[in-house]
């Protein structure tokens, strides 16, 4: 009897283990818009995309309270169809960004190699940046109900107040130029780290060119957000 129970207990354990395996297998598979669903209210991951290191540093309260938590149940499937779409339009009117959806956001990377980058040691937007920041501003004139992050960082080349001062201009540039195309200013947040939060390694010439970089983090509004559970809730 002990040997049978001990058999039967072994095989609901066995069956448990490999339901659990099969569902973490299938949420990392899923795509952008069922992980809104899935995964629930705890976000991080876009904020450690447009930072990098010392993600749960203090000093990144504010980034945090603007980008927010991630939304589950039918209102977060919503909201993902539309961040899917959009990221979608910036891939195709911008095939040179790096473009990721995280969490309920959609972080955009500009660096040397990608559109948008900046002549050393200067911030002004150059003729190529402004084709593709043009071109940026009309996928964001559709999608309104969305705010806009900027963040501005350097290399470790230079002292560091010199670097922070240049990563504040060129990420005050980038939004300057987008609300100057007639964005709502009350859309955009612009934050700036320096040197501080390196994602490559700037003992390479190639690293220090990725961290020359400025990162767009594209999340939903209070509007959409609210839109969406108001449309859930009548769907069930």
């Amino acid at each position: 009897m002990k040997l049978l129970n001990y058999k039967l207990t072994l095989a609901i354990t066995l069956s448990l283990l490999l339901v659990l395996m099969t569902s973490c297998k299938a949420v990392d598979n899923a795509n952008n818009k069922q992980k809104g669903g899935v995964i629930g209210a705890a976000g991080g991951a876009l904020l450690g995309a447009i930072i990098g290191n010392n993600v749960g540093d203090g000093n990144n309260s504010e980034l945090g309270a603007v980008i927010g938590g991630v939304v589950g149940g039918g209102a977060g499937v919503l909201i993902g169809n539309k961040m899917d779409k959009q990221a979608q339009d910036i891939e195709t009117e911008i095939p040179g960004a790096t473009v990721e959806r995280v969490d309920d956001g959609i972080v955009l990377t500009f660096d040397e190699q990608s559109g948008v980058y900046f002549d050393t040691e200067k911030y002004n937007i150059n003729a190529k940046s402004q084709e593709t920041l043009n071109k940026l501003a009309s996928v964001f004139t559709e999608y309104p109900d969305t705010n806009i992050l900027v963040v501005g960082h350097t290399d470790s080349s230079g002292n560091d107040a010199y670097n922070m001062t240049l990563s504040k201009n060129r990420a005050e540039a980038v939004t300057n130029y987008l609300t100057g195309k007639g964005l709502s200013s009350g859309r955009f947040t612009t934050h700036w780290f320096g040197e501080e939060q390196p994602m490559y390694d700037n003992t390479t010439a190639e690293g220090r060119s990725k961290n020359r970089r400025v990162n767009i983090a594209i999340v939903p509004n209070e509007t959409m957000v609210n839109e969406a559970k108001k449309e859930a809730g009548s769907n069930e």
